[in-house]
């Protein structure tokens, strides 16, 4: 018995210091910083520059869907050009995440930042003041065109004062932040250019890079942010900011037969189906701004869907009871 006390106890302060430990080294990396190139990107006045940019952060990168007040998002919804003044909410695991104030105001937003700082935040994820930023705007591959039109629209938006909360992580957010999530950057060769067609490789350039459409059509641990199913295959869960008493499941996007959301659509109908924007009240999906795109970039994200390897996984229905 005095044997078993002893192993309880020396157990017991074991696992007391760890914790201590694990909590004095998340407290003293929360202002870890980070380095990372910044890019040689300035931001131009050509109009047809800016109109590439304002047609990105409207349409296929949908920034506004995010950066736009929750407020607003109906309007925008509704085709109508909203302002970034940021506010907008997330309460996931980590944390309470609130977006920033991307206008030119020069006290909240981001009209005091140099073109090649926001330009590193959208390549390399490192903040102005060095912090890692989180995996939200997975825009690393954009090609130095599309990036320099980004930054050149976003500078032409009129000031707005307003001065948004800071995202408070909660202690699994800041343990991940200190010990877990790193910087993120390009996977693969920055191009100055990409043609913009109907081909399934530009199509894949807006898939990937663009869109961002693995980033919810691909199941993911929603504590971490990590992918934890088949690309593409759909099923990843989140509650409906719209109505959460309401899971929306994302559907499988490839060819696969039984259930590939790719595999039953013309090309026609995925056309058509964009067209119509939210169709189910509770969506997550960005349709406000993915009904904004071209034919012809619809058309090459079809094409290139088209091309997938059909994923063999049935995410179920796209509309929960939340639990």
């Amino acid at each position: 018995m005095k044997l078993l006390k002893r192993i309880f106890k020396w157990t017991s302060i074991t696992i007391l210091l760890l914790i201590v430990v694990l909590a004095v080294t998340v407290a003293l990396l929360q202002n870890k910083k980070h380095e990372a190139p910044y890019p040689e990107i300035h931001a131009s006045s050509d109009s047809l520059i800016i109109a590439r940019g304002k047609s990105l952060v409207y349409g296929a990168a949908h920034c506004a869907d995010c950066h736009a007040p929750k407020e607003e998002l109906e309007k925008y919804n509704r085709g109508e050009v909203v302002n970034l003044s940021g506010g907008h909410v997330f309460d996931i695991p980590p944390g309470v995440v609130r977006t920033r104030n991307i206008t030119s105001d020069k006290e909240t937003g981001i009209g005091n930042l140099p073109d090649s700082v926001i330009a590193r935040s959208l390549r390399y994820a490192v903040g102005f003041d060095g912090r890692v930023l989180p995996e939200f705007m997975p825009f690393h591959n954009l090609s130095n065109e599309d990036l320099t039109a980004i930054i050149s629209y976003l500078r032409t938006l009129p000031p707005i004062h307003n001065e948004v909360e800071k995202t408070k992580w909660n202690m699994l957010g800041k343990t991940l932040f200190a010990l877990v999530i790193k910087p993120v950057g390009p996977d693969k060769e920055i191009v100055d250019h990409v043609e913009i067609d109907s081909t399934p490789a530009y199509g894949k350039y807006l898939v990937e890079s663009v869109a961002n459409c693995k980033g919810c059509h691909t199941d993911r641990d929603m504590k971490t942010g990590a992918f934890v199913g088949p690309e593409l295959g759909g099923g990843f869960h989140m509650v409906s900011e719209v109505d959460p008493k309401f899971t929306v499941v994302t559907p499988n996007i490839t060819t696969y037969s039984e259930c590939g959301k790719l595999a039953v659509m013309s090309e026609n109908d995925f056309i058509a189906r964009f067209r119509k924007g939210k169709v189910i009240p509770q969506s997550t999906m960005p349709w406000g701004a993915f009904s904004r795109m071209t034919d012809l970039e619809l058309k090459a994200i079809y094409r290139y869907l088209q091309t997938v390897p059909p994923v063999k996984n049935n995410p179920g229905p796209t509309l929960i009871a939340t639990k």
